[in-house]
Formats: C-alpha cells, sequence, structure tokens
C-alpha cells in the first residue's frame, strides 16, 4: 500500500503551524520546509515531529516542490500552515491511501477548501467550493505558476474528494486588505508579462461584473454582511489588479 508524506511551506507561522500539524498527526510523515522564520516555527513543527529544513525564499512554486522532492513517499499531500485537515478529509485520504498502488485510479485529487472569515464558515461567494489539487503522486505531478495562484499539474487522471479542507486565510479586514495589495501587485506583473492591457472597459466593467457574480449568481446575500463585505473585497480585488496593470502599461 502506499504512504502518505505531508508537505509544508512556512515563514513565521508560529501561530498557526501547531494546529495544521496537529491535523495529520496520522500520516506516514511530515516535511516542513522553513524560509528562515524569526519566531518559533520550526521548533514547534520539530516538537510534533515533522522532519523540518530552512531554506532561503526562492518563490512558491520552487519551495512547494523542492518540499516535495525531500519527501520519502511518493504520495503527497501540500498544506498551507493555515489550512487544517478535517476528520472527514483524513479519513477519506486514508481509504485512498489505503488501496494498493494500482487500484488508486487517479493521479490526483482535488478538495474543496472552506474560508472562515467575519465569523461564520463561507460557502457562498467565489470563496466556495474552492478545490484545490493538494492530494497528488509527485511522480507525474508538480507545482507550477508564476508570482500567485500556484497550483499542480498532473499528467493524468484527477478525482475529487468530499471532505473539506479548512482555511483561514485572514485575522480581520485590515489583514485581508493587506493580502490583496500584494496579491494584486503580483497578478498584475504576471499579466503584464504575459500581454495582457487593462482599459477603461476593464478598470470600470470588470468589478461591478465581480461583485454582481459573487454577490447573486454566487449566493454572497445569503451569508448576510459578511457575503456583502466579500462581494466588495472580491470586486476591488479585480479593480486593483487591473489598475495596477494599467500603471505598469504607462510607467516610463
Amino acid at each position: 500500500m502506499p504512504k502518505l508524506s505531508v508537505t509544508i511551506i512556512t515563514k513565521n507561522e508560529a501561530a498557526n503551524i501547531g494546529d495544521a500539524l496537529a491535523s495529520v498527526a496520522w500520516a506516514d510523515e511530515i516535511v516542513v520546509v522553513d524560509s528562515e522564520s524569526t519566531d518559533d516555527t520550526a521548533a514547534i513543527a520539530r516538537r510534533h515531529n515533522a522532519r523540518v529544513e530552512v531554506r532561503a525564499w526562492p518563490g512558491y512554486v520552487e519551495q512547494k516542490n523542492h518540499a516535495a522532492s525531500l519527501a520519502s513517499h511518493d504520495w503527497i499531500l501540500s498544506l498551507d500552515a493555515d489550512e487544517r485537515v478535517t476528520p472527514e478529509l483524513a479519513a477519506e485520504i486514508k481509504a485512498v491511501m489505503a488501496r494498493p498502488a494500482d487500484a488508486i485510479g487517479y493521479d490526483g485529487f482535488r478538495v474543496p477548501r472552506v474560508n472562515w472569515h467575519l465569523g461564520r464558515w463561507i460557502r457562498t461567494t467565489d470563496w466556495y467550493p474552492d478545490d484545490q489539487l493538494r492530494l497528488y503522486d509527485r511522480r507525474v505531478g508538480r507545482w507550477a505558476g508564476r508570482y500567485v495562484h500556484e497550483s499542480v499539474s498532473v499528467g493524468g487522471a484527477v478525482g475529487r474528494l468530499r471532505g473539506e479542507l479548512q482555511h483561514f486565510a485572514y485575522r480581520d479586514l485590515s489583514d485581508h486588505l493587506e493580502t490583496i495589495d500584494r496579491y494584486t501587485t503580483e497578478a498584475a506583473r504576471e499579466m503584464h508579462e504575459r500581454g495582457r492591457r487593462a482599459g477603461l472597459l476593464q478598470l470600470a466593467g470588470h468589478p461591478p461584473l465581480a461583485f454582481l457574480r459573487n454577490y447573486l449568481a454566487r449566493g454572497g446575500i445569503r451569508d448576510g454582511m459578511p457575503g456583502l463585505v466579500i462581494s466588495a473585497m472580491n470586486s476591488y480585488y479585480v479593480f486593483l489588479k487591473f489598475a495596477k496593470l494599467w500603471e505598469l502599461q504607462h510607467r516610463k
């Protein structure tokens, strides 16, 4: 039967890493690649019996592929420090790993991720089900991407599990805004390098459409005030991304 390695990359995640590791304590191996944290992240990981390597930060894709290369087993569950594997998801993963290697039937599995924000689990807007391909066979799968939204690409069929992966992405709205600022900078940079351009249509048209999609079509209205706030923040993300792309176009 195949065995499972959990990989996590970290940077100053002392507040989160303990709970993340506790949620995968059942795995055959846990590998943490820490990017020179200045807090107790590495020490906490070692207390949870994780194998820890400290390595300078090269970027998300390279760091996650490096973590997978360190694993003792070919099947990888990639976890972020602010995520938790629910008991239901753990049971499904264990059932997959209990099959003979030639009977698994897939090269990877997507899992639905649910985000905690503004005092509740958000199961509306573009945030849900937020499927993530996190369980994969490293012999046929690798992380790919440029600056934002990296993902695993596998060579064959991909299945889907039902148990949720819990995500504690933001402490509060201020943290949410800071994250939007960072991610839109990288998203605009990536679009600019790919030849995308922004004009009046993108800046004036795309944000309100994003709001309507999130709030009405994707059910944010059902989540009350949190649904309204998240829909507005998603619209702001779209606006800021295209505004920064426009700025890059006109920068001398």
